[in-house]
């Protein structure tokens, strides 16, 4: 099932991308709330941009529709695309250009148009028996029940497929292994009760007697699936589930586990050894900086580390909010070009959020950690190499690594080394913490004359 999952972060990237990156135009209609209601008889002559718990559609939208929400429900028509991310989707309607969505539950009812594409990712797709696709169907996730009539072709990576529409071109369908009986888990499993019912599909490949192929199926299974005669226009193509070739078998796990352990202590080794000479001869005055607040401060540290460890996170969300709140805003103030910059900016700054985080958790909060612990031990020692640039670091990196190493040795439990890594990152992050608070709070010297 590698490939599935692949397709799947794949595809729920380009969704998530494809929804906070389309092009703004000059001018759109922004709307926020709890509950938007655009009533039958209105029309909106423009894109529609909107963030609320629920979205309910009724009008006439002559543009895009781009809608974050819990709850999705188009019964009118969008004279363009529908770029969509909820819990619950929900179509009715029209929607003459393409339907892009992704959440738990997404339905497409028996009296909805679609002029393009739809692509999906979520728990649950289900297309009913009269809706219409004008292009290709292409769905990552857990289960689809597709009952439409496809003009093209249909791309699934999923669990579980059935199909009861005819399709005009050709049908991929990387599905799970088929079962009588079993279905995949229900979606109240990890979200709340969806607004619409979700069926529940037969694992593998299903097709219905009455379906035309057009084209040609290929499909993976261990075994060779049986279809009704004549659904299938083309050729039918069974491959094997993808096979994971890193897997080690079971004879040689626990050598093959304790020589990939002691490879990959060596390169930490050496990575973190090479990282904190840099550092160090780079920038001695930030890192003995660093060091000397968790070796004067080091429950503070730790306290801190847990609060910037945290507050990270809550910073990804706010970055969200504040370029949702923002693009919106100036959407309705229609300064279109402000829209975008304020997304690109937004983008920019989530992105170098990550990078920095990924760094200092990484690789300097464990530097400074290594350097700490080796002064410590060698004051402790009365030791001259205490007062060295580069002897502290050595050892206490070494040490630091080393240990960490042995409570991951294939015969420990590895939550243990998982553990102490954990806490020699809170550690660094608190002193990072607190050297940045001290900088930023520091009173500028004032000179008299």
């Amino acid at each position: 099932m590698s490939k599935i999952h692949k397709l799947f972060s794949v595809l729920t990237l380009f969704l998530l991308l494809t929804i906070t990156m389309v092009s703004p135009a000059y001018a759109f209609d922004g709307r926020s709330g709890d509950k938007i209601v655009i009533q039958s008889g209105d029309t909106v002559n423009d894109d529609l941009y909107i963030g609320a718990n629920e979205f309910i559609l009724d009008g006439t939208i002559n543009g895009d529709v781009v809608a974050f929400a819990q709850t999705v429900t188009v019964n009118g028509t969008v004279n363009g695309d529908l770029m969509t991310a909820a819990q619950t989707v929900v179509v009715n309607g029209t929607v003459t250009g393409d339907i892009r969505m992704a959440g738990s539950v997404l339905f497409v009812g028996e009296k909805a148009k679609v002029g393009g594409d739809i692509l999906g990712a979520g728990y649950s797709l289900e297309v009913r028996k009269g809706s219409t696709v004008g292009r290709d169907v292409v769905f990552a996730g857990g289960q689809i029940l597709l009952g439409a009539d496809v003009s093209r072709n249909v791309t699934a990576a999923t669990g579980a497929l059935e199909l009861d529409g005819n399709v005009g071109g050709n049908v991929n369908a990387q599905v799970g292994e088929a079962s009588q009986t079993r279905t995949g888990p229900p979606p109240t499993m990890f979200m709340s009760q969806s607004t619409v019912p979700v069926p529940q599909v037969k694992e593998g490949l299903t097709i219905d007697p009455s379906v035309r192929i057009a084209g040609n199926l290929l499909y993976t299974q261990k075994n060779n699936l049986s279809f009704p005669a004549g659904v299938v226009g083309g050729k039918i193509t069974r491959t094997q589930p993808a096979v994971d070739k890193n897997k080690p078998t079971p004879q040689e796990t626990v050598r093959l586990n304790i020589v990939t352990w002691g490879f990959n202590l060596g390169r930490s080794l050496v990575t973190f050894l090479l990282l904190g000479m840099f550092l160090v001869w780079l920038f001695p005055v930030f890192t003995t900086s660093l060091s000397d607040k968790l070796h004067t401060r080091p429950w503070p540290s730790l306290g801190w580390g847990v609060v910037t460890f945290a507050g990270f996170f809550f910073l990804l969300l706010l970055i969200i909010f504040v370029t949702i709140l923002g693009a919106i805003l100036f959407g309705i103030l229609t300064l279109g070009s402000l829209s975008a910059a304020i997304i690109f900016i937004g983008i920019l700054a989530f992105f170098t959020t990550i990078l920095a985080f990924i760094l200092a958790t990484s690789f300097l909060a464990k530097i400074v950690f290594g350097i700490t612990l080796g002064k410590w031990i060698l004051i402790r020692a009365n030791s001259s190499l205490a007062e060295s640039k580069y002897w502290p670091m050595v050892i206490g990196i070494a040490i630091t690594v080393v240990i960490v190493a042995l409570l991951t040795f294939p015969l420990i439990p590895g939550f243990l080394g998982g553990l102490l890594n954990f806490i020699i990152v809170l550690f660094g992050l608190g002193a990072i913490w607190l050297w940045v608070n001290e900088v930023f709070s520091r009173k500028p010297v004032v000179t008299v004359q």
